[in-house]
């Protein structure tokens, strides 16, 4: 083991997979240097280098079968206070590397660029309940879907959802620029709807556009939502880039950003750890991720695991944000899903809803569903 680190160490877990004890060595040297230096160690004859940048091993333990736990300190001041280059450190180049997870990690307390690198949360979770006027009750979504649908019958569902008393209704994340629901139009078309509705109803429900493209396209899209006055928007971090999410955050957003996890799955980064201290830490003030018992694979560990890292982050002065579990949540499921979570969740819905059958039929399902929530105990 490596001395005590003497610098404000960023503390990285990972699971390093080796069948040897030469193997496992020859591994955690590597993730020593190729997150920093990338030289050998024998290439390296600078003082303050060896000192001061390259990383130390702070622990190696055993876990289930070829698996160890590595826990390696790396000196704050190799990340530059960038958001990129903090990312670099944390898992650039061990990331191509099939042995290697990304399991964890624990910024230094005295990290005075910290806000400068990641911004967190704008609004967080208190910020987007006095936006929806939900001070304490499980928040209600869904998404409007699918791709091809013309703008007109967008907005009509946008409509029915809100005139039924969800609190977010978003874009489904593959809807883009189509030319079928143009991205203008339908944000126009879309946050009318909803504007309509809260007036006739007394509600804040909020119409949530996706934002998706270039950089320069993502923010000319971003001015024009806020400009038509949304209540929030959403990017996808890992498909636009997550230092792009931490511009968007310190820069550029006027309401809240909600995260969504595609591309998530291409990445060795323990769920936990991507979608519920990363994304948040970028500055996304509400994160969705694949529910358990759905389409996707999480298990109620993982997903208790990260639903507690956005509610109760462990990182001083980071504000709670909220878990959007979705991804085959049936509305009837209500009353389970929110024994596990609590009332700290919005429930994201869409394929459970649009099953009911016609516009009647959905809409006497969307008010059984906002009632279920709403009377929750």
């Amino acid at each position: 083991m490596s001395s005590p680190a003497p610098w404000p160490a960023l503390r990285a877990t990972y699971h390093v997979t080796a069948s040897t004890n030469y193997d496992l060595d020859a591994r955690v040297e590597s993730l020593l240097l190729e997150q920093t230096v990338e030289l050998p160690r024998a290439a390296l004859r600078d003082k303050f280098v060896l000192d001061n940048i390259v990383g130390r091993l702070a622990s190696l333990d055993p876990l289930e079968g070829e698996t160890h736990r590595a826990v390696i300190d790396f000196p704050i001041i190799a990340t530059a206070d960038d958001p990129a280059q903090f990312l670099n450190v944390l898992f650039g180049n061990s990331s191509i590397q099939e042995h290697v997870l990304l399991a964890d990690f624990a910024l230094p307390s005295d990290w005075p660029g910290r806000k400068k690198a990641l911004p967190g949360p704008k609004f967080g979770t208190a910020g987007l309940r006095k936006i929806l006027n939900v001070p304490e009750r499980a928040i209600t979504s869904t998404a409007l879907k699918p791709i091809g649908l013309s703008t007109e019958r967008i907005a009509q569902l946008c409509a029915l959802f809100a005139q039924g008393g969800i609190d977010i209704i978003k874009d489904d994340h593959g809807l883009a620029n189509h030319t079928f629901h143009p991205f203008r139009e339908r944000v126009r078309a879309c946050q009318k709807a909803v504007r309509e509705a809260n007036s006739a109803s007394g509600r804040c429900s909020i119409y949530v556009p996706n934002l998706i493209g270039t950089p320069s396209t993502v923010l000319k899209q971003l001015q024009f939502a806020q400009d038509e006055g949304v209540g929030a928007v959403m990017v996808a971090p890992m498909l636009l880039g997550l230092p792009f999410l931490a511009e968007i955050v310190a820069h550029h957003a006027r309401v809240p950003v909600l995260g969504h996890p595609s591309f998530g799955g291409a990445t060795r980064i323990a769920p936990e750890l991507l979608y519920g201290k990363l994304f948040p830490l970028y500055g996304a003030d509400a994160t969705i991720f694949a529910n358990f018992g759905g389409r996707f694979a999480y298990s109620r560990a993982t997903c208790g695991k990260l639903a507690k890292a956005l509610t109760q982050p462990e990182i001083p002065n980071l504000p709670p944000t909220l878990p959007m579990p979705a991804g085959g949540i049936k509305y009837h499921q209500v009353a389970d899903v929110l024994s596990f979570y609590g009332r700290e969740v919005v429930l994201l819905i869409g394929g459970g809803l649009y099953e009911a059958g016609d516009d009647a039929a959905l809409r006497a399902r969307v008010e059984e569903f906002v009632r279920n929530v709403e009377e929750f105990k």
